[in-house]
């Protein structure tokens, strides 16, 4: 189209063209009952750089993360990404084709994603990752799945201490279906799994560090499950955080799924983010997406291609072990280079540094004598008000910090939770942040 329809002749022709004879007329098939009869006060037509100047003036009265104290976490981390990370995602070798059908034409994104999938697989300890998922709540749907069809079996296990995002992600892929279990929040840390396994288990689900901050025993957890012929599936929110922490493959779990937003990524208000899914390598026909490979090519160069691609919309169709059609291929990139620059030694002083701010909060916020419920924690922690946590951090956040994420905005109509309040600290959090929230929640406490 060449033009926008400005006129009441234009429009006329356009409605000529498509044969209706009015406006009315064009949208008659939709039923009054739907249509309204809201009549937006839009302004008229603005110039170029006058639509610019609004733009602005309306982003501005955003209020960023780095704009004052923040101690949101609970799914999504406020790290610092290096400027080298968003100038290599843009060069032309690495932001190749989207899809890589063609593997001639895609070289840099199947290499980018061989080398992904390595560092995914080094970083959980499992002997296989595939090319990235949506995010974590999807990724943990499809390990849930996966894990069904492994054992066919149908019982599966949901810690109290998933995201409760993550949960409700994998009720709705189960919606209608027999078997799911979900056990009631544990932010104290008690919630036990282990007595609930029998044989008709498939996999039991659990999150560490989990959605309060505590850190699980998994392989104890392992150990269960595989007694009664069940799988275990970890969950991991802070990627981060294995920098510090044992890995999951290396203690027994046979899916581990991840957000992996924390590295290389913004919170960007919100997404897109990268799903992260391992497995034992037996387990690799089962596994969802896609799975590239290196070869050799007719010449004898190196080369990679698509060894495995099981989703809908390539051959496997009704047989596919996945209806995800697609990787997040540009926020796989980043976190691969991101995690290329920081290294091994890199990332673990990362996760000790983001440790020892955590360490720091939580004296702090005890010594303000303020109650923290984890005895054991990574970078985040749950703290019990004495009143509830949503009016406190709405004040708060009228006074510009940012105070953690109250659990019964995620556990709406749960009374024993409206006193939680989950706080992240990261390498981003200052001595001078930890004072303003202590202060602030002394005098809005008080």
């Amino acid at each position: 189209m060449r033009y926008l329809p400005h006129s009441a002749a234009d429009r006329e022709h356009m409605l000529g063209v498509i044969g209706a004879g009015s406006i009315d007329e064009l949208f008659a098939p939709v039923p009054r009952s739907v249509l309204g009869t809201f009549s937006p006060d839009l302004p008229d037509h603005q110039p170029e750089f006058g639509v610019e100047a609004h733009m602005r003036a309306l982003a501005g009265r955003n209020h960023a993360a780095g704009d004052g104290p923040f101690f949101i976490g609970a799914g999504a981390y406020r790290h610092h990404v290096p400027a080298t990370v968003d100038h290599l995602i843009q060069r032309s070798e690495w932001l190749t084709a989207y899809t890589p059908y063609q593997p001639e034409i895609s070289q840099g994104t199947l290499q980018m994603l061989f080398e992904f999938q390595t560092q995914v697989a080094r970083l959980t300890g499992m002997e296989v990752a595939n090319a990235s998922m949506y995010d974590g709540s999807t990724a943990t749907a499809e390990a849930v799945l996966m894990a069904r069809r492994i054992t066919r079996k149908n019982k599966v296990i949901l810690s109290g201490g998933l995201h409760p995002h993550y949960r409700d992600t994998v009720v709705t892929y189960l919606s209608g279906e027999e078997g799911l279990q979900c056990l009631s929040p544990s932010p104290e840390g008690q919630g036990d799994i282990v007595d609930r396994i029998d044989d008709q288990t498939a996999a039991i689900v659990i999150q560490t560090p989990d959605f309060y901050g505590h850190l699980r025993n998994v392989s104890a957890l392992a150990d269960a499950a595989h007694e009664k012929g069940a799988l275990l599936i970890v969950v991991v929110t802070e990627i981060v955080s294995l920098g510090l922490l044992e890995a999951p493959g290396a203690l027994g779990a046979d899916i581990v799924v991840a957000e992996g937003q924390s590295i290389g990524n913004p919170l960007t208000f919100g997404g897109p983010y990268v799903g992260l899914l391992a497995c034992r390598e037996k387990f690799v026909r089962q596994m969802p997406g896609r799975l590239c490979g290196e070869t050799v090519d007719a010449e004898g160069q190196r080369g990679f291609v698509l060894t495995l691609s099981t989703r809908e919309q390539h051959i496997r169709r009704e047989k596919a072990t996945s209806n995800i059609c697609t990787n997040s291929g540009l926020c796989a990139l980043a976190f691969s280079i991101h995690l290329s620059l920081l290294g091994e030694k890199g990332l673990t002083r990362l996760a000790r540094l983001n440790h020892s701010r955590a360490t720091a909060l939580a004296d702090a916020l005890a010594g303000a004598g303020i109650e923290v419920l984890n005895r054991t924690f990574f970078n985040e922690m749950t703290v019990r008000l004495p009143q509830p946590a949503v009016p406190v951090v709405e004040a708060l956040a009228a006074k510009g910090i940012l105070a953690g994420v109250p659990v019964s905005r995620l556990e709406p109509g749960k009374p024993e939770v409206e006193n939680l309040l989950v706080l992240a600290a990261t390498e981003l959090t200052t001595d001078a942040d930890i004072a303003a929230l202590v202060d602030g929640l002394k005098g809005e406490l008080a």
